[in-house]
């Protein structure tokens, strides 16, 4: 698989709001992620447990844990900020000089309850006080660390091309899974990478499968004149002085001590 993008997925992505790659991940980087992850998910249990502080929010719910502001929880989830395959999609999709937005991780198992959350991403109820024409202003990257190619374990829900749409769905498309029309789950396998506009209508499918599974890492990236995240607030002055030259880059210079000019 060729790491730029090609006309035809430029295209497909300015169309369908959304774009899947399948193989991203090498099957010895998915098993590293995936050990990562369980001892990340570990740690932070065990924290949230003791009511002790950590960078983040950590949200138990049984044996399914979800966790926010993860690249200083392992340094494989900081290496993926810059990882060199993606970049090139993201400086096509988005901005050639992007900064980083947010990160969380999922860990889900089995069947479990609860409805469609539809939303858009963004703050001010997803950017809708700028339309008509809700812009490209954050691109979020999910990688499937586990086998997504049967629907119902949690799949992402899309609907194709809603970046495109002004008006938001009636409050009875948005009651259920197969309420709102043209929506679908995407199914995948282990080590893909989905890519999608901030306004592409999504949400968490029904998780109804016994043997289901849902790991995913999600970051996301936004244009360089934004702050949009409470995130890069999050991380300590030693977790700044550590990052690489390349990966400063993706944050705004007053977060480093000295502060960094970004814009001379």
């Amino acid at each position: 698989m060729s790491n730029t993008p090609s006309q035809d997925e430029t295209l497909s992505f300015a169309t369908n709001g959304y774009l899947l790659l399948e193989g991203f991940l090498a099957p010895e980087h998915i098993d590293r992620l995936r050990t990562a992850l369980a001892e990340v998910i570990a740690q932070r249990r065990q924290l949230q447990q003791r009511d002790q502080f950590h960078c983040g929010k950590t949200a138990v719910d049984s044996d399914n844990t979800r966790i926010f502001h993860i690249l200083g929880d392992h340094p494989l989830f900081l290496e993926l900020l810059d990882y060199p395959p993606l970049l090139p999609y993201v400086h096509t999709l988005l901005n050639e000089h992007p900064h980083f937005h947010a990160s969380d991780a999922i860990w889900e198992e089995g069947p479990h309850r609860g409805g469609p959350g539809w939303h858009i991403d963004g703050y001010d109820k997803g950017y809708r006080s700028l339309r008509p024409g809700i812009p490209h202003l954050q691109l979020k990257v999910g990688y499937f660390l586990s086998d997504m190619s049967l629907p119902d374990q949690g799949n992402l829900m899309i609907v194709p091309g809603s970046h495109q749409n002004d008006r938001d769905p009636t409050a009875e498309q948005l009651e259920g899974f197969a309420t709102l029309p043209g929506a679908i789950q995407v199914c995948c396998p282990a080590g893909s990478c989905v890519l999608f506009h901030n306004a592409l209508w999504h949400t968490r499918g029904p998780a109804t499968r016994t043997a289901g599974q849902r790991l995913l890492l999600y970051y996301a990236y936004e244009q360089p004149w934004m702050l949009a995240n409470p995130e890069h607030w999050q991380y300590s002055d030693k977790f700044y002085a550590g990052l690489a030259p390349a990966q400063r880059q993706f944050f705004h210079g007053f977060v480093f001590t000295p502060k960094e000019d970004r814009w001379s």
